[in-house]
């Protein structure tokens, strides 16, 4: 979405095509890191984007065994935001749908789901997709998969991918909030377990992590089970874990690390979670997804105005975007690895790793991983031009 109403901006037609009748889909990525919102702010909608209900967080908390520590600290930022911003998804797509809607380039078909890709020659052409009204053919001169982790369009032209592994999977679900409750989003790690709870205002979204295929094993042991462990992590709302009536409002999130080797192809390109499924590990996943847009568009602008798109082109994507998306992904590793792994293991009292340590003591270090969550290895800038003029 980010994509097209960049480039609808520059003046290039474009068609977004979603599958679903709305953007009301619930535990999607919904945290806006302050090089997102630093986006908004270059595109002259950042004053109104921020009008939308959401919460800010300047830091982030953490609770390793018994030491207490906060993890990231955002207000040192050079950006307009210092905080994180929380904000449901759909709201935020569907502010990009309202600010591109003026630009007469930008087109968005909902209930159009793609169910392959238009091949000629040797090179990818367009789209077909199964709509309300029945089969729909869509020729473009490129074609961008951003149909996230499982996507068809990658599938469906045959691009290679390698996969890195995850120790963990996560069970997403919702705890009411009072008002006296802690503001700032915490994560506990304690001997086998480890939970998140990131503050939405008037509930908890909460993150329980299990050893990677151990749902089975966690349903078994029974539900009262769970909410005492929930109970154990978060004391503080003991009081609401009768709220977790049965398993269905307990999402699982299957997580996984992976990448494509090659991006592209003859009119194709693949970006974001299709291109690249992060770790939730930071939470970085939907900040790379829109700093891959941000890149595609300062890119392929100029050719998609001159109306040839070379396979070189799409190729200075891909080297534009692949360092940040190595580093993050090894960070991201090295985290699963070396800490998640090895707390999801443990039976006995934790012993916090060096570097946890180090962030305890000397709080300027803090500073880091807020720059590395908060604006990423490299930050993208809008470059395109405003092509078309509106209102």
């Amino acid at each position: 979405m980010m994509l097209g109403l960049l480039l609808a901006r520059a003046g290039v037609s474009v068609l977004v095509l979603e599958k679903h009748a709305d953007f009301l889909r619930d535990f999607r990525g919904d945290t806006l890191h302050p090089s997102t919102l630093e986006i908004m702010h270059e595109l002259g909608v950042l004053e109104r984007f921020l009008r939308l209900p959401h919460q800010k967080v300047q830091r982030i908390n953490a609770r390793f065994g018994d030491l207490e520590f906060t993890v990231a600290d955002f207000s040192h930022l050079p950006t307009q935001c210092r905080y994180v911003a929380f904000m449901p998804q759909w709201d935020f797509l569907n502010f990009l749908v309202e600010v591109g809607s003026p630009y007469p380039g930008f087109h968005v078909r909902m209930r159009a789901e793609v169910t392959d890709v238009i091949e000629s020659k040797g090179s990818v052409i367009g789209l077909r997709a199964e709509t309300a009204t029945g089969p729909l053919e869509v020729r473009a001169a490129l074609v961008v998969g951003a149909d996230g982790r499982q996507s068809i369009v990658r599938k469906r032209a045959g691009l290679v991918v390698e996969e890195f592994g995850a120790p963990m999977d996560v069970l997403w679900f919702r705890l009411s909030r009072k008002p006296e409750d802690p503001v700032d989003p915490m994560g506990r790690f304690d001997a086998g377990r480890i939970f998140i709870m990131l503050n939405r205002g008037d509930y908890w979204q909460c993150g329980f992590v299990i050893t990677k295929g151990s749902l089975g094993e966690v349903r078994a042991n029974g539900l009262s089970l769970f909410r005492d462990s929930v109970a154990k992590l978060a004391p503080f709302a003991a009081d609401r874990v009768h709220e977790l009536l049965d398993w269905e409002p307990i999402k699982l999130l299957t997580v996984q690390v992976d990448r494509l080797r090659q991006w592209y192809q003859p009119g194709l390109l693949c970006i974001g979670d299709a291109a690249h499924a992060m770790s939730p590990v930071g939470g970085v996943g939907i900040n790379l997804a829109i700093q891959d847009a941000v890149a595609t568009a300062n890119l392929l602008t100029q050719p998609l105005r001159d109306g040839l798109v070379a396979e070189s082109d799409l190729a200075k994507v891909q080297a534009r975007r692949l360092w940040p998306t190595q580093l993050t992904q090894g960070a991201q590793l090295i985290v699963q690895n070396r800490v998640i792994r090895q707390v999801l293991d443990s039976t006995s009292r934790l012993s916090p790793p060096f570097a946890v340590r180090l962030l305890a003591r000397f709080p300027f270090l803090r500073r880091l991983p807020a720059r590395m969550i908060g604006l990423g290895v490299r930050p993208e800038y809008v470059r395109t031009p405003v092509g078309v003029k509106i209102g």
